[in-house]
């Protein structure tokens, strides 16, 4: 059982030793407090004092020196392949659309000049037009301009995509570039005379401009099934290095 407990929570036994000076804890007690309070105080003032004097030792951060980034930029004149999802290289893998490989044609023959593919899917005519200021800043030195397609996929009136058609040549040449127009056909369900009036738009632009004219980008792959892709109209990886070769020979002649 615990001793019992003063209204102070000190033992009996404490109190004891305490009144008749017995208890070896009493004399060291005593000798505790005859230390002077003041003295007691100083001590750890001293303490606080004295680490608070010591100079404070600080490590300056090395300077690291970043150099700054050049951009390198690739000086050879751009050829622009403008269109839609055929230059865009539809259901390909990136790096094996006909500009892609046209690109490593280019590379191979010794010809100084970079490829840009501004293919993007699923634009008209119209969405070219829109976006022919975009592709003039750039500088091209030759356009590969391929558009319609899908204008004739969609039934669209011929006059809009001839007239569409004449704005974008119009507009690459007066800032110096060269055209080289890619001809488009349609699929035979399309019937013969809007077929024919289609196809005729590629021919007149070329005549009235004195373009260069592919008379059929998709020549030996459109309706080849082992070379387009399920919808029978978008070239596979192999399909388009065949339309690559095929911009290729209409190219050339330009480059020199």
């Amino acid at each position: 059982m615990c001793g019992r407990f003063d209204s102070a929570g000190e033992a009996d036994d404490f109190n004891n030793w305490a009144r008749d000076g017995s208890s070896p804890l009493f004399q060291t007690s005593v000798m505790i407090m005859a230390v002077p309070f003041r003295l007691m105080l100083f001590v750890p003032v001293t303490a606080f004092l004295i680490s608070c004097s010591k100079p404070v030792e600080t490590r300056e951060s090395p300077v690291v020196v970043t150099k700054p980034t050049i951009e390198t930029v690739d000086p050879r004149p751009v050829i622009a392949c403008f269109g839609d999802s055929l230059s865009a290289g539809y259901g390909l893998e990136p790096g094996k659309s006909f500009p892609d490989v046209l690109q490593q044609l280019i590379d191979a023959k010794g010809y100084q000049f970079r490829v840009a593919n501004y293919g993007v899917s699923g634009d008209t005519t119209t969405d070219g037009v829109e976006r022919l200021s975009t592709v003039i800043s750039t500088g091209p030195k030759i356009v590969v301009l391929e558009f319609g397609g899908n204008d004739g996929l969609r039934g669209l009136p011929v006059a809009s995509t001839s007239r569409n058609m004449a704005t974008m040549v119009e507009g690459f040449q007066s800032n110096g570039a060269k055209v080289l127009l890619a001809g488009m056909s349609l699929p035979r369900n399309y019937g013969p005379e809007y077929i024919s009036s289609f196809e005729r738009v590629y021919v007149d632009i070329a005549k009235r401009y004195q373009l260069v004219r592919i008379p059929f980008l998709l020549e030996g792959v459109g309706g080849n099934p082992t070379l387009t892709q399920p919808d029978g109209i978008h070239p596979t990886a192999e399909g388009a290095r065949i339309v690559a070769g095929t911009v290729m020979r209409y190219l050339e002649p330009l480059l020199q």
